[in-house]
């Protein structure tokens, strides 16, 4: 991806006037659009001419408005793994969203359309995946959740676990839970530990607690 501010995007989103607020919003603040189109056939498309370096998808688009968007997703894992991913939607879609966030889950994020109040959040998030990093609503990880038992973990390690999924810092953690640094790193220890989690080289460990509570870490 690339070192500068700038990102090379494509957006996906059937809604007129979203599309065109998503273009004027990242044109504005120095990202090159590259294609913005209302459906996913389009973006696959424009994407084997040339890709960039992340897309903007909703997931239900024309012409069934159901999951088009997120299968779109999957194939563009498969085919252009170096691409960053952001669905930006306004529902929680898990037919296939544990198959996304398998493997590989660098450059992948999962936002709400009505849960992101500041632009800049937006922004930072998409270009957080473009480079690499990985971006989950805590509203998505509670969906994708389901059923599945959460007794190994307190209220409060939850909490910070939901955080960690937005791709906070433990300075922004401990601002947002009124909590002392030195809480939130035992905090986010426990977790490590309740998840089976040991320190290791080459693996994320914040990433991949979030994506072991989801019941889809490798």
């Amino acid at each position: 991806m690339k070192e500068s501010s700038a990102v090379r995007i494509m957006i996906a989103e059937d809604s007129a006037i979203l599309r065109d607020g998503l273009v004027q919003i990242l044109t504005k603040r120095g990202h090159e659009i590259l294609a913005a189109v209302p459906n996913a056939d389009e973006l696959l498309a424009a994407i084997a001419v040339g890709a960039p370096d992340a897309v903007v998808l909703d997931i239900r688009m024309p012409p069934t408005h159901t999951d088009e968007g997120l299968r779109a997703a999957l194939e563009l894992r498969r085919s252009h793994p170096k691409v960053g991913v952001l669905l930006f939607s306004q529902y929680v879609e898990t037919r296939y969203a544990r198959d996304l966030f398998s493997g590989q889950v660098s450059g992948v994020g999962y936002l709400l359309k009505e849960r992101v109040a500041d632009v800049s959040e937006f922004v930072e998030a998409l270009a957080k995946i473009a480079a690499g990093g990985t971006v989950l609503d805590p509203e998505v990880v509670v969906q994708l959740l389901g059923s599945r038992p959460t007794d190994a973990l307190t209220a409060r390690e939850r909490e910070v676990l939901g955080l960690m999924a937005e791709g906070r810092s433990n300075a922004a953690i401990g601002k947002k839970l009124v909590l002392a640094d030195s809480s939130v790193e035992k905090h986010i220890s426990n977790i490590f530990t309740k998840l089976g989690l040991p320190p290791a080289d080459e693996d994320h460990r914040r990433v991949l607690a979030v994506l072991k509570y989801l019941g889809v870490a490798p």
